[in-house]
């Protein structure tokens, strides 16, 4: 086996279902652990927790929300981290002033949904913006989908959105990278598209950007081939 083992951060009410189509496409010579961000209610605790899940150093590939974590972790131990992916995700904070109170609004509304009538059905409405569009009639991706964020509670839910409305600026992190880093997104990921992460390589340009195609932000479960294929040429740097 490989002697530094590759941390899988999952994103917003996901778990290890995000990973479960791509874990055996990878190197087998690769330890995979999975993250789990239990209640924890910030990034900051969420990057500590995936700190105290491996002794020593690791390898870090991070999906949405996992994606900000991961900057974290590095922010909090860059010693610690040999390598890092950072897929359908983002490093800025939330936007001031009316962008910023809109982000929360769209946010808060969903919550709601998933306090009122239950977090499956907030899962069925938010899933509509976060797969290709072609994908909303593959009826097995869908139901894995929101069986998976059913899985979590309303009140975790809650956690998770106070850590991402939080969020710090993940800039400076990204500007002072020094180690193989991946950037990949789905083309038709809508809501960390793929003009986010060339900001992302401008800041950080030694990084390398992977775009998956007829992906949208569920690249993982959508397109595991493509994403594996592109984590294994990233690996082989770690």
């Amino acid at each position: 086996m490989h002697s530094i083992p590759l941390v899988l951060i999952p994103g917003l009410m996901c778990d290890h279902s995000v990973w479960n189509p791509v874990i055996p496409l990878l190197n087998p010579q690769r330890t995979c652990i999975l993250a789990d961000h239990g209640n924890a209610n910030s990034l900051v605790q969420m990057a500590r927790q995936v700190l105290d899940t491996v002794d020593g150093p690791m390898v870090l590939a991070g999906h949405s929300m996992g994606g900000r974590v991961a900057l974290e972790v590095i922010r909090q131990a860059p010693q610690r981290v040999c390598g890092v992916a950072l897929m359908d995700t983002g490093y800025l904070p939330r936007e001031p002033g009316n962008a910023g109170a809109a982000e929360q609004d769209k946010r808060m509304v969903l919550l709601r949904i998933a306090q009122e009538q239950g977090v499956r059905a907030m899962a069925q409405e938010w899933v509509r913006g976060m797969v290709h569009p072609d994908r909303l009639t593959d009826a097995m991706l869908i139901e894995h989908i929101v069986a998976m964020f059913e899985r979590k509670s309303a009140a975790v839910f809650a956690y998770q959105i106070q850590a991402l409305l939080s969020r710090p600026d993940g800039g400076d992190v990204l500007r002072a990278l020094d180690i193989p880093t991946l950037l990949q997104c789905g083309r038709q990921d809508a809501w960390s598209p793929p003009v986010q992460h060339e900001a992302m390589r401008t800041l950080a340009p030694a990084a390398v950007l992977d775009v998956i195609e007829d992906a949208g932000h569920m690249a993982p479960m959508e397109r595991p081939e493509a994403v594996a294929a592109s984590l294994n040429r990233w690996l082989q740097l770690c």
